[in-house]
């Protein structure tokens, strides 16, 4: 195998795995959230606020590294 082939192993372990990584946490999270609101309904707006603050940040570290696989792919700085 070529290092190049090794480059896409790579960028396809990072985006799959990044990927599965993100929708346990969010599938996780949205579960707590539910359960949260269903012990204290009251709370319900301040823990949604708080839920889609902390969705996006795990979607956003799942896009850098897709942003990473990316660089790797197309600018690949290993490839002489």
């Amino acid at each position: 195998m070529t290092d190049l082939s090794f480059v896409a192993l790579a960028c396809g372990l990072i985006i799959g795995l990044g990927a599965i990584g993100a929708c346990i946490g969010i599938g996780i999270m949205g579960g707590k959230f539910i359960e949260a609101s269903a012990r204290q309904p009251e709370l319900m707006n301040t823990l949604q606020t708080k839920m889609f603050l902390l969705a996006g940040l795990i979607d956003a570290a799942f896009l850098i590294g897709v942003g990473i696989a990316m660089m790797f792919a197309f600018a690949n700085p290993f490839h002489g």
